[in-house]
């Protein structure tokens, strides 16, 4: 009888140290689960810390996205296919500005109307004009023979007020007729890194701890743009023309940087008139232009019109892209090839 107890004894005392042995190894189990959970949730949820950043156009977010990197998100406020001339963003676009760090203009048309009511759905937010210190040329169109003239920018990025710049796109042109200055600043290599320079100083404000980053960022883009620079030169390098027809005159930085004149059908959203209709087809064949370019944001009408009375092939040139790298030299390949 004795001998029973003691075997049952010793049965109780194992049941009781494998119990034990099993309740650490759950809470160790436990312990180890819930540190990996919170190492999951700060890996997972790197999106909290980024910059809420609001553009007007594709292009521009792709050049904050390159300085920015992975501590930025982008809206845009013109949408794919749109006219940056014409827009009138939607009120979904403007409640989500609430939650922008800052918007980063660029001067083309709608920002002169809907600036005042961006800042009005968030009077806090910072308006940045990623084009300042860029000389603005002026829009010239069919019916205007002025020499382009070199209008400077003034530095009025206060984080609290629209650029002056945006309220008055106009500059006196010869005997006090008002010009329009070209706000397509963005499609020019050479200004783009001005704008790259801007973009990365108020990233830097915003977010100084990861200035280190923002730099690194934008010297690899800097370095992009003048390998572009490069590309571009090269491939009109042996043109044998240097004129090329446009509908909209959005291509005039460009055509500046690179030594080209563009002939506009349409100026300031209003058609050539048959007067002048005339005068582009007499001009084409001149000039032996046998391309006529225009851009999907607005209708072809004309310039299927004229392209078919002096037989030319249309080609497209999208000035809002958004690979803006890859979009210019596929838009000097189209031009340079026009040339030959």
């Amino acid at each position: 009888m004795r001998i029973f107890n003691y075997k049952l004894i010793n049965l109780l005392l194992i049941c009781t140290l494998f119990n034990l042995v099993g309740c650490n190894q759950e809470k160790k189990i436990e312990n180890l689960s819930s540190t990996n959970t919170n190492i999951e949730e700060t890996v997972s949820n790197p999106s909290e810390n980024k910059l809420n950043l609001t553009v007007s156009l594709l292009p521009q977010k792709y050049f904050v996205e390159k300085i920015g990197g992975e501590l930025v998100n982008v809206n845009v406020m013109v949408e794919p296919g749109a006219s940056a001339e014409t827009y009138e963003p939607l009120p979904q676009q403007l409640a989500n500005l609430s939650n922008s760090s800052a918007y980063i203009s660029i001067g083309v048309p709608f920002e002169q109307v809907w600036l005042e009511k961006i800042k009005s759905a968030n009077p806090q937010i910072p308006i940045i004009n990623s084009g300042k210190g860029i000389e603005k040329i002026a829009m010239i169109g069919h019916h205007h023979d002025h020499e382009n003239e070199n209008h400077q920018d003034e530095d009025h990025t206060d984080e609290n007020h629209t650029d002056e710049n945006h309220t008055d796109e106009k500059a006196e042109g010869k005997e006090g007729e008002k010009e329009s200055l070209d706000p397509h600043i963005w499609l020019s290599p050479k200004l783009a890194k001005i704008q790259a320079e801007n973009i990365y100083q108020e990233l830097v404000k915003l977010d100084p701890k990861n200035q280190a980053i923002y730099q690194k960022n934008l010297a690899t883009f800097i370095t992009e743009i003048e390998t572009l620079d490069q590309q571009i030169t090269e491939k009109f390098a042996n043109v044998n023309k240097r004129k090329f027809m446009i509908y909209h005159p959005a291509w005039g930085y460009f055509a500046k940087d690179y030594n080209l004149e563009q002939i506009s059908i349409e100026f300031e959203g209003q058609e050539a008139t048959s007067t002048t209709l005339a005068s582009l087809i007499k001009q084409a064949k001149e000039d032996n232009i046998n391309v006529i370019f225009a851009q999907p944001q607005f209708s072809q009408k004309t310039v299927e019109t004229l392209a078919k009375a002096i037989n030319a092939e249309v080609v497209i040139l999208d000035d809002l892209a958004p690979n803006w790298s890859e979009n210019l030299l596929q838009v000097a390949d189209k031009l340079s090839q026009s040339m030959k």
